[in-house]
Parts: C-alpha cells; structure tokens; sequence
C-alpha cells in the first residue's frame, strides 16, 4: 500500500477542492498553518514599515534603512538554511500532529517577546527575535508540506497545495494589511503587540484538532551535524531528477518573491511618493495575485499535477516586471501621497497592474513545482527533501538580499533591481526548461488543449490511478496524443505512426513524452519489433500505454478498421483495456478534412473537443475492441 494514503481520517473523496475545508483531516492543519502566516506577517511588516517610515527616531544613530530592511530579511532567512536539515529529520521521525503543537507552543512563547520589544519600541531586539521566528518556521514547513500527500491522494495534491498556497498568500495580505495600518497609528506599537500574541494562541489551539499523522520512519537515527545532515538532504533531492530541478524552481521563485517583498515599501517610499496605505495596497495586490493565481491551478491544470503551467508562470513573471521597471515614473513628487492621490497620478493602474500580474503568475509557477515534488518524492523520505527545498530556499533568500544591498550600495535604484531580476528569471527559465524539456513539453500540450480548442471530458476516473493498461481511441488528427495526454492525469507512453513521430515541433513533444515510434511492417520491420519489445517493458513497468489501432488518420472522419497490432501486444501482456474516444475533431486544422486549411484553423479555434472514456475492460479481440470504441464515437 502506498504509505501516502493510509492515514484512517481519508474517508472520502473531496469532489472539489473548497470541500477539503470541510474534512477534519485538513481544516484544523489549513486553519493552523493560515493563522500562523498571519501572525508572522503581522510582525514582518509591521517592523518593515517601522523601519522605514520610523527607523531614524528608534535606532538611536540614523541607522541605514535599506542595510536594516535588507538585514532583517537576511535573519529571518538565514535559520533555514542553518536549521533545515534537522528539521527535516526531526519531523519525518516524530507523529506529525504532536509536532505541529510543539511548534506552535514555541510560536507563542516568541510571540511574548516580541509583544515586549514592540511596546518598548526596540528596533534591534526585533530583529533578534525575528531570527527566532526564522527557526521555528524552519520546522514548521518541513511538517507543512509532508502532512500534506499523507492524508490527500495524487488526484486531490494541487487542490490542497492550492488551498495552502491561496490561504498562506490570503493570510500574508491579511497580514501585511493589519501590520501596516496598525503600525501607522500613534499607538500602533502597541496594538502590533496584542494581536501577535492573540493570533500565536488562536494557532496554538487549532493545532490541537490536527489528526494523528505517524511517523514514515520512527525508527530514523538523528544526525545533529547541520553540515553533514545538509548534504544528505541535497542527495536525497538529487534522487529525482525532476525533484531536483522543481527544488531548484521554487528556490528561485522565492528569491524572486523576497526581491519584490524586500524591496516594496522603499521602492514605494522613493520612487512612487507613497506612503505607508500605498506601501500596504501593492503588497496586497501581489500576495492577493499569488493567492488568486494558486487557486486557479486546480481548475487550469484540470486536478492533475500540470507541470506545463511552471513556463507559463515563468512567462508573466519575466513579461510583468519587466514592464513594472518601464511603468516607474519620469519625476517622484517630493510630498509623499496616500491611496487616492496614488490612483490618480498617470502611470500609477499600470504599476498596481504589474504587481498584481506578477504575484498571479508567481501562483501558477509555485503550485505545480510543490505538488510534483510531494507527487515523485519517497514519502518515507518527504520532510527531508522539504528540508532541503527550504535549505535552498533560504540560501536563494539570503543571496537576494545580498544582491540587493550590493546593487543598491552601487547606486542603481530599486527599480533597476526589478529589472534585473526580470531578466534573470528569464534566464533561468530557459536554462531549467532545457534540463527538464518535460516542462516545455507540456506547456505547448497546455496550450494546445486551453487556447485551440475547448475540450470537454468524460470518464476520467474510468482510468485506473496505478498500475499497467492500454487505452486505445480512436484517430482523427496529429494532436490527438496531445489531447489525450493533456486531459489523462498519470503519463502516458503513446503508439505513434512514426511519420507523425518525426514531424518537426511535434518530435520534441512526443519524445520528451516516452512515445514509441513504430512503423508497418513492410516499411521497417526492424522499428516495428522494436516498438513491440518497448510496449511490453513499458506494461510490465506498470505504465499507461495508449495505442491508435488504426494504424492511420482517418481519411473521411469515419474510424478505420481495427489492425491486429493491438491483439498481439494484449496477448504479450494481458493488461485491462481503457476504450476512449475523441469527438470533434474532424475538420479542424490537425485532421486530414479535403477542405482549405485555413478556413479549418478559423473554424477549429476554441472549437468543442470531447474525450470519451469508458470503464476498463478484459483484453479482447481488435474488432470486439473497436465495437467499444464505436459505441462512444460521435
């Protein structure tokens, strides 16, 4: 059994994913993890905004407000990258829940001291005890997401990765929002300290409804050598090549997130003219964009694990801030300007724009990359590669504050950090794309199946969730692998004709696929016992292996004659059989219709496609098989 899903409180199903907050095996965990991103923000920004509208008063010296703000973002960073390791190994050896407590009792006991430093005004003893709140977020997020694929299956792990990222992201607005206005009022310190303490309690007492979660490996031996322990992790990550890649994914999207967080109040203060409500509403606009970008995952990924949507993602975050560097004002007026003057000023919706943009397509990068890797880990080893998913994530957090102090040390402007960082992504998309060109590969899948066409499914869960079967369909167009692949949640090793195999653009996508190219057998015999040969191991691997027995596109929009190909790859490897039918794809620009093309583009763009899937079957003849099929095709 999978030691995923074997957790007693997975009574049912969640038909969607708002349904999961109604299920005792994940409120109390969602509430928990919510108020405690909450909390946290409350305090970061509040001492952010401190620092830069009031740090002259309170630092007795004129301490540099870019080398505090850049300092106290390196201090909460720099404990997971000190602390990570243990904690990965503390929480894959301990029950979940009783951990997740003992986490939260610390949260409050940081939470009284820094209530203390708040109400006396103590800048640097806050930036202390953020470093303690560095260390217990270091263990909580290690505990975080490996709770996570133990109580939800793979079909249900972007809807709650979703929800976790939307409410971190919702809690983080509410957060920065609460933070910011109460740290404005003349007795805002003191306020910031009542409502830290309250909301560390309130998550304290959630965490007690957490279910029993225990422990993968109890019997795991504690290596308390932070050094030792890091490399380890890195080579537990290493296990999975695109484990690692994700890994290195989501390290650079928070580099790029504590680049904007960072920067944001400043960048307002200096370049915009704005004050603390503007700072508050842009901060709100990019964590209400990443949690909005979150929560459409589930529905654009179609409750798979998409992994196409990270290039789109990639893609708006380049486009969007770049376009924030050129949206600065030409002059910054010199009275700093509250909300209504802000929106009024030319240029400004452009700017609320891009940041809203860039934390929504932030959202469509994040989610996918934490549910493949929760998806491809080993579960008995999942807190560990989260461990070292935040060791990487702090040291890509510390090097942008780095960075940060550099360039702006060196006279360039915050909005010339933007840029860069812009471009960098850019970068840094196409080197990771050209290591994992799975990503590419189902980013044009994606947009094949979301822009072209409009495709509708049926029957999804008639396909088995593990374990080996052939699916045949029929054959209407070039795209149909691409269609299928697109709607199926598990990988499919496809069939193909191998002159559809080897056409340009569309070679990169299937064979990045796994596709078996086969030829008849009086062209290749060769290439066709290959092909065979690579269908049985594939079965016996346990994969999915969708076949076209056909053998050709149809000509005339009617199915062709089942070839016996199917039969003997069936009497090889007895396997069950999935019938499946595409609908509405005769006439479009892929399918071999005498009419012009381009009127079959014009006709075929966001036309309706069906995928028709009906239950599995005992391996049959090819013409009792193609019956199955006939009884679905429109």
């Amino acid at each position: 059994m999978d030691a995923r899903i074997v957790i007693d409180t997975k009574k049912e199903q969640a038909n969607s994913q708002f349904e999961l907050l109604k299920q005792k095996r994940f409120l109390p965990f969602f509430v928990t993890q919510f108020l405690g991103a909450f909390n946290d923000n409350v305090f970061k920004n509040a001492l952010i905004i401190l620092i830069a509208f009031k740090g002259v008063q309170l630092s007795d010296g004129g301490a540099n407000v870019d080398l505090l703000t850049n300092l106290s973002a390196g201090l909460f960073i720099l404990p997971f990258f000190i602390f990570s390791a243990t904690a990965g190994q503390w929480i894959d050896k301990k029950e979940k829940s009783q951990s997740i407590r003992f986490i939260k009792l610390m949260e409050v006991v940081i939470m009284l001291g820094a209530a203390y430093a708040f109400y006396v005004g103590a800048i640097y003893a806050l930036i202390a005890l953020l470093f303690l709140m560095g260390i217990q977020s270091a263990f909580f997020g290690p505990a975080k997401y490996s709770y996570i694929p133990q109580h939800l299956d793979n079909t249900e792990l972007v809807a709650g990765n979703a929800l976790v990222q939307s409410g971190t992201f919702v809690a983080i607005l509410m957060g920065t929002m609460m933070g910011g206005i109460l740290v404005a009022d003349d007795d805002g310190r003191q306020w910031v300290a009542i409502v830290i303490v309250v909301l560390a309690l309130l998550g304290y007492l959630s965490s007690r409804y957490i279910p029993h979660t225990p422990s993968l490996e109890p019997d795991l031996k504690i290596n308390w050598n932070p050094l030792t322990e890091t490399w380890r992790n890195i080579a537990f990550i290493h296990k999975e090549r695109v484990v690692f890649l994700s890994v290195l994914g989501i390290s650079w999207f928070w580099f790029l997130g504590a680049t904007y967080l960072v920067q944001l109040p400043n960048y307002t203060k200096t370049t915009l003219a704005g004050n603390e409500q503007v700072v508050t509403l842009l901060l709100t606009l990019f964590t209400l964009g990443i949690g909005g970008g979150s929560l459409l995952c589930n529905w654009l990924s179609g409750q798979k694990v998409e992994p196409g949507l990270v290039p789109f993602g990639s893609i708006g975050l380049s486009l969007f801030g770049i376009d924030l560097f050129f949206a600065q004002p030409e002059f910054t007026p010199q009275v700093l300007m509250g909300v209504a003057e802000f929106i009024k000023e030319a240029g400004s919706i452009r700017i609320m724009l891009d940041v809203l943009f860039i934390g929504m397509f932030g959202g469509f990068y994040i989610v996918p990359l934490f549910s493949l890797i929760q998806q491809r880990s080993e579960a008995q080893h999942l807190s560990r590669v989260i461990a070292g998913n935040n060791i990487f994530n702090a040291l890509l957090m510390v090097l942008s504050a780095v960075m940060a102090i550099v360039l702006l040390g060196a006279g360039a402007s915050i909005a010339d950090l933007f840029l860069i960082v812009a471009v960098l992504n850019a970068l840094v998309g196409l080197y990771i794309y050209s290591l994992v060109p799975e990503f590419f590969m189902r980013f044009i899948i994606w947009m094949l199946i979301h822009s072209i066409y409009h495709v509708r499914k049926q029957g999804l869960d008639n396909v088995p969730e593990e374990g080996a079967a052939v699916l045949v369909c029929n054959h209407v167009s070039y795209v149909d692998a691409l269609i299928i692949a697109g709607c199926i949640r598990r990988p499919i090793r496809f069939v193909m004709y191998y002159k559809i195999y080897n056409l340009p653009v569309l070679n990169f996508v299937f064979r990045t696929a796994g596709a078996i190219s086969i030829a008849g057998k009086y062209e290749d015999p060769e290439l066709m016992e290959k092909a065979f040969s690579e269908i049985e191991q594939a079965l016996n691997d346990g994969d999915l292996v969708c076949v076209f027995p056909e053998g050709k596109l149809t000509a005339d929009g009617k199915m062709n004659k089942f070839r016996p190909g199917v039969e003997r790859i069936l009497e090889t490897t007895p396997v069950p059989v999935v019938p499946m039918a595409l609908n509405g794809l005769w006439g479009s620009a892929f399918s071999r219709h005498p009419s012009n093309i381009f009127l079959r583009i014009i006709k075929g763009i966001r036309s309706s496609v069906e995928l028709k899937i009906s239950p599995s079957i005992k391996a049959e003849a090819a013409q009792v098989l193609q019956k199955q099929v006939e009884k679905i095709v429109k």
